[in-house]
C-alpha cells in the first residue's frame, strides 16, 4: 500500500506542477496472498491430478477482489486464480478461450473438493 501511495503522491506532484488538475477515484487495497495458504495446496494438488502439470504459482501485481475480500475479512484464506487473459483492462483485452474451458472445468472440480471447516 505504501508504494501505490507513493507513486499516486509522485504523479499528482508531477501533474500538478504543470497546471492540471488531478482527482482520484476507484481505488481499492492491495492483497499479499499468502503462499502457504492451506487452500492453495488443495488446489495445486488438485491442478496436478487433473492436468498432469504443476500450475504457475506466483503474486502479480494486479488489482484484484481479494483486497477487497482480505480489508472485510482479515485474515480470510483465499487465492485468485483464472483462466489465461491479455491485454487486461485495455481495449485489446481478451481471454484465451481454450483456458476458461480448461478453468470452468477445474472450478466444477474444487466445489466437490472444498474441505469442510
Amino acid at each position: 500500500e505504501s508504494s501505490k501511495m507513493d507513486l499516486t503522491n509522485a504523479l499528482r506532484s508531477a501533474f500538478e506542477l504543470i497546471g492540471c488538475d488531478v482527482e482520484l477515484s476507484g481505488d481499492y487495497p492491495g492483497w499479499t496472498p499468502n503462499m502457504e495458504s492451506p487452500i492453495l495446496k488443495v488446489m495445486v494438488e488438485l491442478y496436478e491430478k487433473m492436468n498432469n502439470e504443476k500450475p504457475h504459482v506466483a503474486a502479480c501485481h494486479a488489482g484484484l477482489e481479494c483486497g477487497i475480500l482480505g480489508q472485510n475479512y482479515p485474515g480470510m484464506d483465499m487465492i485468485s486464480f483464472g483462466p489465461n487473459i491479455k491485454g487486461a483492462h485495455s481495449p485489446d483485452e481478451r481471454a484465451q478461450i481454450s483456458s476458461v474451458q480448461k478453468y470452468w472445468k477445474y472450478v466444477l472440480e474444487i466445489l466437490k473438493h472444498i474441505p469442510k471447516k
